[in-house]
């Protein structure tokens, strides 16, 4: 199967998942800035097109683009993945997951996330003051929860808990 991995990446997280499913599947691998500039022709000699953005207030970043696109593209497997800070089993994932497509798009689009982590070096300006404004919110909430503290303390300093075994599920569902 053909395959053709789109991906934007601020800190580097996406980028690697990127990759990783690109060498797995012995597919292409795109910037979404260049992605962008190529013409509809360019497209048509995949069987499988991922996109790859990371997790922000609630969506992907920049799938907009991709999900445009998807409408003339039903003929082929297609993948949304993100990153983020958060653990694969908290359960805001599966609610962030469910939004990004619609019921119309989640029939031919596959949606999955792999935890990735945070890193304040390699992000923007904007990104890492809201972020800095985001934990010194939850951590002056007087009545965080015990889950709400744990976040706060976690998502304050830079972290990795990113992993190849991430993609198992996305290279599954393209048909290594």
């Amino acid at each position: 199967m053909k395959t053709l991995v789109i991906y934007t990446s601020q800190t580097g997280f996406t980028k690697r998942y990127a990759e990783w499913i690109a060498d797995r599947m012995s597919g292409d691998l795109i910037d979404l800035k260049d992605a962008q500039k190529k013409s509809a022709e360019y497209f048509e000699e995949y069987d499988a097109i991922v996109y790859g953005g990371w997790a922000m207030a609630g969506t992907v970043v920049k799938v907009k683009w991709f999900l445009e696109k998807t409408v003339n593209w039903k003929n082929k497997r297609l993948v949304v993945f993100c990153t983020g800070g958060s653990p694969i089993d908290n359960p805001d994932v599966d609610t962030m997951l469910q939004k990004v497509l619609t019921d119309e798009q989640r029939e031919y689009i596959k949606a999955f996330y792999c935890q990735a982590g945070i890193n304040y070096e390699n992000m923007n300006t904007p990104s890492r003051l809201a972020m800095k404004m985001f934990v010194s919110a939850l951590k002056k909430k007087k009545d965080a929860t015990d889950d709400e503290k744990k976040m706060a303390e976690m998502i304050s300093s830079t972290y990795d808990i990113s992993d190849i075994k991430y993609i198992e599920p996305i290279v599954s569902y393209l048909g290594e």
